[in-house]
């Protein structure tokens, strides 16, 4: 009998066991392929972050070696410094450097990018390069070079020892620091080059870009848990604020603010609401509860959040998009002033469809951008600034608005929104220029 069961099990576990292995060998062999496939992508990555690097350096250069006054080479050449910057920062985002201290090079790079456009957009015809932006240039020849070298350096390494990029993600993700990685000792040492570099002088378009939103740019004086938790009642519309926990964040530093959390009763998550140190104001509100069935029309919901609003303190706001799930509809408004749409004042508000209640306010730009404003006065004509529309635009709606321009400047500007290609769009006329700042495309 077991002769007889030996016979039938020996074959049946010959197979199964020349079946695991050529299961175990299929495994391996499609590992090794993955394994190849992000080395040789890491591998590319690198060399084409040397190589535009190099090219940076070497387009500014051209950049400089023409005279002053040829703001069309200036224009072509800064467009090149711009797309190049922008090649090296998609290779840097393809390396495995998340757990790798390189945040100095990435946002050097990111500052000659929107250095360089921002300095291409403008009419060099009208505005041409200062003095301070040739200095500027000259920098960051010179410090491009620098690091165009350190990374061929590195490179050289690579090629020269064999070296994979593979070997770094284990480290990285292993956390094994006092591994010696000439790669990561190599990125290290240009990270600590470019922090170490001198303060450069960007230019206030730039600057503006990386100013921090902090406590100090806010007027008020500073408040304290119990001055929170009165608001927060008061918001919350309690006649008893001790069921309201306060929570301080960011404690000695500029991000000062203040948590407020507030549980009904039966609720599964509470209510919360932050509020700012300086000035108490909301800069942001949340109530997780489950919202039912929809009953309350779009149009309902939108001069809800209109009275929601303007009880709170939010008074002349425009909603000016919305969008609308099964449950909710969340509005964008900015604020009117005299007829003027100020797009940098902008909030949004949560309401639920079931009963029109708001119950999400997200107004953090609304809160360091509000101020009231000396607006221009327009020096061209609405039909002056159709004018500038392409023919085949079809105006349906004119409105005087504020936005920022790609300089991060604050231009008036006449709001048209219309179809052309069966497209509906904003377009954005400067009110003083005629130049076309801004177009959007929206959904119908």
């Amino acid at each position: 009998m077991y002769r007889r069961l030996s016979a039938i099990l020996f074959p049946v576990m010959t197979l199964f066991f020349i079946g695991s292995i050529y299961w175990g060998y299929q495994e391996h062999q499609e590992k090794n392929s993955i394994l190849i496939k992000a080395e040789n992508q890491y591998q590319r990555a690198f060399h084409d972050l040397s190589y535009h690097v190099d090219q940076l350096h070497r387009e500014l250069g051209n950049t400089l070696a023409v005279n002053s006054t040829s703001q069309a080479f200036h224009r072509k050449g800064l467009v090149n410094v711009w797309r190049l910057t922008s090649e090296a920062q998609n290779e840097i985002n393809q390396l495995p450097l998340t757990l790798l201290p390189f945040s100095k090079t990435e946002e050097f790079l990111s500052k000659i990018a929107n250095f360089s456009y921002k300095t291409s957009v403008r009419d060099l015809s009208k505005s041409p390069l200062s003095p301070a932006e040739f200095k500027t240039l000259k920098t960051l020849y010179q410090d491009s070079d620098d690091i165009s070298k350190s990374l061929y350096g590195v490179q050289d390494k690579v090629i020269a020892n064999n070296l994979r990029w593979m070997d770094v993600e284990i480290a990285l993700a292993t956390e094994k620091s006092t591994l010696d990685n000439t790669i990561i000792d190599g990125f290290k040492t240009v990270d600590k080059k470019v922090s170490e570099y001198p303060e450069i002088n960007w230019g206030p378009s730039v600057a503006s870009m990386y100013e921090k939103r902090t406590v100090k740019m806010l007027a008020g004086k500073k408040s304290t848990p119990e001055d929170i938790k009165r608001l927060a009642a008061k918001f919350l519309k309690l006649d008893d604020p001790k069921g309201i926990r306060i929570a301080e964040n960011g404690k000695g530093t500029e991000y000062e603010s203040y948590s407020a959390t507030y549980k009904e009763n039966g609720a599964d998550n509470p209510i919360e609401l932050d509020y700012t140190q300086r000035g108490a104001q909301l800069i942001w509100y949340e109530n997780p509860r489950n919202v039912g069935k929809a009953v309350v029309s779009v149009e309902d919901a939108k001069q809800k959040a209109a009275d929601f609003l303007a009880r709170h303190g939010y008074p002349k706001m425009k909603a000016i998009t919305y969008d609308k799930n099964d449950s909710t509809a969340i509005f964008t408004c900015v604020t009117n002033q005299n007829g003027v749409l100020i797009y940098p004042e902008k909030l949004t508000v949560k309401i639920a469809l079931d009963n029109g209640e708001a119950v999400g306010l997200q107004a953090a730009d609304y809160v360091y951008e509000h101020r009231k404003r000396n607006l221009p006065k327009p020096k061209l004509m609405s039909a002056e600034a159709r004018a500038v529309l392409n023919p085949e635009f079809k105006v349906k709606k004119e409105q005087m608005s504020l936005i920022d321009n790609d300089l991060g400047e604050e231009v008036l500007c006449y709001e048209f929104v219309g179809n052309i290609n069966r497209v509906l769009y904003k377009i954005y006329v400067n009110a003083v220029t005629g130049v076309e700042e801004s177009i959007e495309q929206m959904p119908e």
